[in-house]
């Protein structure tokens, strides 16, 4: 329809004005007609010429814009067509082998109805997949080389080293927190950055690329010496390579990093001053600093001025230091030394800007590299980003902040962190335990404790997309309901709003279509762009589990608590959503957590027996492996009851669990058994 209109619009006005009026121009005006225009210009004949060329113009105009449009869109369809990967001659073989087999099938087949495909069976597992690519996170253009955020672009070893940096920040906020009876600290429960989270979205529901060479793969296509960066791209790339860099230093056996200050601030801008000290880099003043670093007898650890960290020059056979500095740092001839020094130790220097006395390649906005004897020929693409990526970017990457938060800030970083407060049922009331069985006739049942799931009579319900499901586990997540905004920068987190309403409502429309197909019920509410899980038609797991957590807190005066705690164990099967990469889960999956483990240090303070008392520490362990103060407690009443080596292989198996998920090089909380009852 819009090509059909576009033509209209190009042949229709012409075709008009040269059938009602004529050509724009029949000829050069005589002297005659001259003259008489200029003894009377506004004349019938003047007026109808001068609108005449007026739309010959705006036509014009229209053409040559729609020329230029078509122009952009072959070139782009051109290069996307450069970049198809052509098969090899074997898989053409295959190809045509089995193009012949088919051929061959058909010709002989036998007109028969073939077989209805199964229908979906019930199982311990409900299927959730996606029935169209609207759904997902393709249009984050995360494919096998990258990843493309608002600020920038990533390769997909980086990417995929945020997301494990991400991960490593929840691990340590698990193991540093300590379990309150009466005032739970939720501080630390801040969401990510939004760029951390739109590359843990884009990488959330991928495979896993292949095995790489690491993430200083990138600077294998610089030149071995170094290299000078030009361009509109120089700081964008200049930022990726820090990244990059400082990733790679995680490791220090594979690379380390020197940066001036200057440099540092002039990529990160105010946030250098508080993220500096906490990275993994050396910060030097001056470029004759660096010089004196990289020498072979250099004092590798020797600290530098105050406030900069030192970190190890040389470790390891495949280590490779990395110098970042830009082209104010020095004059030439102190660039000239620092590459000469640089070139014996076969460290890699950086300058953003143009280098004096090395090669200078043109960097684009891309992150492609141009070098000057093959300039057509890009260099594979480096990680490019903008102020506020970056700065996002390091500070999951850094290391943990030393100045806690005040404790009397007020502040709660988590809206939805604690119990819901939602109207309990009689039965609940009465007994405490869920307000309705899985199987009530007609009702659904949203399961979000493990994998999450919907189910009626205790059959599960097939959603196709998965931003679906999302939305269900969004809204039981939050029982008093989010608006179109909230779901969005959920589900979709670093996409352009504006983008997204479309695709949100045509989610939801399919989930109340498959809901629609077994249950007549309104399951989700929607007023004023608010949306809501209705909770007198669907029953939620969780917000079970939090009226048992709200019942068991209530019997705390009472002597007989074991009956209250072994239902919450009861109602708490697995974490929050536990199968699910989603990065807005993290802070309510680990809030749910606390909420358990919170009442367990309750009951424990007020247990007198102490077999009892070691058996709840041992339930919180359980739940949460990581937490140090729950090992800590159990060490010390396992040394009250005469269990010192237990308590020692208790505290190993705590290390070594720490040590599987990269938490082992890191300072954490030692388990001390010099006050035997100080957990009590």
């Amino acid at each position: 329809m819009s090509l059909l209109l576009v033509l209209a619009f190009l042949v229709g006005p012409p075709v008009v004005l040269l059938t009602v009026i004529g050509p724009p121009l029949r000829g050069w005006p005589t002297t005659d007609q001259l003259r008489a225009w200029l003894q009377q210009p506004l004349t019938e004949e003047t007026l109808t010429a001068g609108l005449a060329i007026g739309a010959w113009l705006i036509w014009l105009l229209v053409a040559y814009t729609v020329a230029v449009r078509t122009i952009v869109r072959l070139r782009a369809t051109t290069a996307w067509l450069r970049r198809v990967p052509l098969p090899t001659p074997l898989q053409a073989t295959a190809s045509g082998m089995a193009g012949a087999a088919v051929f061959g099938v058909t010709t002989n087949t036998v007109t028969t109805t073939p077989p209805q495909p199964p229908q979906p069976t019930a199982t311990g597992t409900a299927t959730f997949h996606d029935e169209s690519t609207p759904d997902d996170h393709r249009d984050q253009a995360v494919r096998e080389e990258g990843v493309t955020v608002a600020g920038g672009w990533l390769p997909r070893n980086v990417a995929e080293q945020v997301t494990a940096a991400a991960a490593l920040i929840w691990l340590r906020r698990r193991r540093d927190y300590q379990p309150h009876p009466t005032h739970p600290d939720d501080t630390d429960l801040t969401p990510l950055p939004p760029t951390v989270t739109a590359v843990q979205a884009a990488l959330a529901d991928t495979p896993p690329a292949p095995p790489s060479d690491g993430s200083t793969a990138p600077f294998a296509a610089l030149p071995a010496g170094g290299v000078g960066l030009t361009g509109p791209g120089a700081l964008p790339v200049g930022r990726g390579l820090l990244v990059t860099a400082i990733l790679a230093g995680r490791d220090p056996s594979a690379s380390s990093l020197i940066i001036t200050k200057a440099t540092l601030a002039h990529l990160l801008g105010p946030a250098a001053e508080t993220l500096g000290p906490r990275l993994p880099l050396t910060i030097v003043d001056t470029v004759d600093e660096a010089a004196y670093l990289l020498q072979p007898d250099g004092p590798a650890t020797e600290e530098s001025s105050p406030g900069q960290r030192p970190d190890e020059l040389s470790s390891g056979p495949n280590h490779r230091t990395i110098v970042l500095l830009n082209e104010h740092d020095g004059d030439e001839e102190q660039l000239t030394q620092l590459a000469a020094t640089g070139t014996a130790t076969a460290a890699l220097l950086v300058v953003l800007g143009k280098r004096p006395d090395g090669p200078n390649w043109h960097a684009d906005s891309t992150g492609h590299l141009h070098g000057p004897y093959h300039p057509g020929k890009p260099s594979p693409r480096l990680c490019v980003l903008d102020q506020t990526a970056t700065t996002d970017l390091l500070t999951v990457i850094a290391g943990p902040d030393s100045t806690p938060p005040h404790p009397d800030s007020g502040r709660s970083p988590l809206p939805y962190a604690r119990p819901p407060e939602l109207p309990l049922s009689r039965q609940v009331a009465r007994h405490g335990t869920s307000r309705l069985s899985p199987t009530s006739r007609q009702r659904l049942y949203l399961r979000v404790l493990g994998d999450p799931q919907l189910l009626i009579d205790s059959e599960p319900l097939t959603i196709r997309r998965s931003a679906g499901l999302q939305i269900l586990v969004y809204l039981a997540v939050h029982p008093n309901g989010a608006d179109t905004a909230q779901l969005t920068d959920a589900i979709w987190p670093g996409l352009p709003r504006h983008s997204l309403t479309g695709r949100l409502y045509t989610a939801l429309s399919d989930l109340r279509r498959t809901i629609r197909s077994t249950n007549d019920l309104p399951v989700i509410d929607h007023s004023d762009n608010h949306y809501r899980l209705n909770p007198a038609h669907i029953d939620v797991d969780l917000w079970q589990l939090h009226a048992t957590i709200h019942q068991a807190a209530a019997t705390l005066t009472l002597t007989h608590t074991a009956t209250a705690w072994q239902t919450v164990l009861d109602a708490y099967p697995a974490d929050l959503a536990t199968t699910r990469t989603w990065p807005w889960l993290d802070p309510h999956r680990e809030a749910t957590r606390r909420r358990i483990i919170d009442l367990c240090a309750t009951l424990a303070a007020k247990e007198p027996d102490p077999h009892r008392f070691l058996q709840l520490l041992q339930d919180g362990i359980h739940i949460d492996p990581y937490n140090a103060d729950l090992h800590g407690l159990a060490g010390r009443a396992l040394i009250d009851l005469g269990e010192l080596e237990a308590a020692v292989e208790l505290q190993q198996r705590h290390q070594q669990s720490l040590s599987r998920v990269g938490l082992d090089s890191e300072f954490s909380p030692r388990v001390s058994f010099t006050a035997p009852d100080a957990g009590r």
